[in-house]
């Protein structure tokens, strides 16, 4: 007879800018439920520090649910989204399996196998963990709609703004710059197959601008490297921050499009 897990150790937000590991109590799995010990948890660097700092709108908080989410904005709450665990109990198709929850930030925990999606084989843990920002890499991409040949940049070298680089890249004729304040990161932009820039010697005329920065600076420049009726996607979320936009200058003469994703 295994001896059933019943405990665990999770991260709380327990008041905006202050945080707590807390022992949570498992709940003894069902038929189709998994028992997953948590390997690798990964931080949305953006989405994650608004939460912590208690900066989501109140206008938000429906919408801003995690989906395991406990607790309730603005504090005390258990907030996270993106989990790579092994399955240590559960269904037989779910024996030995590395899987992927969009769970908060918790060593042990118990979900519905329909809430899991298994790794491939060929994918290693610690880079599974990043699906969720791909998740994200992806819908700005489909919402920028590059055609081939298209001048791409990408202002924000972060972890979205490096995946949306590297999708970016691979569409047939495609000029992909990476921008970025710090120079360091040129390494990272080389290794995915993209140029690189910082914002002082960032290209113009840029058919589509991503802007994953989180930064007004980052949104102005933007719109100073648009061509003709580029696409400006952003992809920042500002949680209850008023941000300048500079829609002076030749904003309106270029026809540019500011679009959310």
């Amino acid at each position: 007879m295994v001896a059933r897990v019943t405990g665990a150790r999770a991260f709380w937000i327990v008041e905006p800018g202050r945080g707590e590991i807390r022992n949570e109590t498992l709940p003894p799995p069902g038929g189709d439920d998994i028992l997953v010990r948590t390997l690798f948890s990964g931080i949305s660097r953006g989405t994650e520090a608004l939460v912590f700092s208690g900066r989501v709108p109140a206008s938000e908080y429906e919408r801003m649910r995690a989906p395991f989410q406990s607790g309730e904005f603005p504090a005390p709450i258990k907030y996270g989204y993106a989990s790579v665990g092994f399955v240590e109990r559960g269904p037989r198709s779910f024996e030995d399996r590395h899987v992927f929850v969009l769970y908060p930030h918790q060593s042990r925990y118990v979900v519905p196998g329909s809430s899991a999606y298994v790794i491939p084989d060929d994918v290693p843990p610690a880079r599974a963990v990043l699906a969720a920002n791909l998740e994200t890499a992806i819908n700005g991409l489909w919402d920028a709609r590059p055609h081939i040949g298209d001048r791409i940049a990408v202002i924000g070298g972060g972890t979205v703004g490096c995946l949306v680089s590297w999708l970016a890249g691979k569409i047939a004729g495609s000029e992909v710059q990476l921008i970025d304040v710090n120079p360091h990161r040129a390494a990272i932009a080389r290794t995915l197959g993209v140029a690189f820039a910082t914002p002082a010697d960032a290209a113009e005329h840029a058919d589509v601008v991503i802007h994953t920065s989180g930064s007004a600076a980052g949104l102005d420049l933007a719109l100073h490297i648009a061509a003709f009726e580029t696409r400006i996607i952003e992809m920042s979320w500002y949680g209850d921050g008023a941000v300048p936009v500079s829609l002076g200058a030749a904003f309106h003469s270029k026809r540019v499009s500011l679009i959310s994703s």
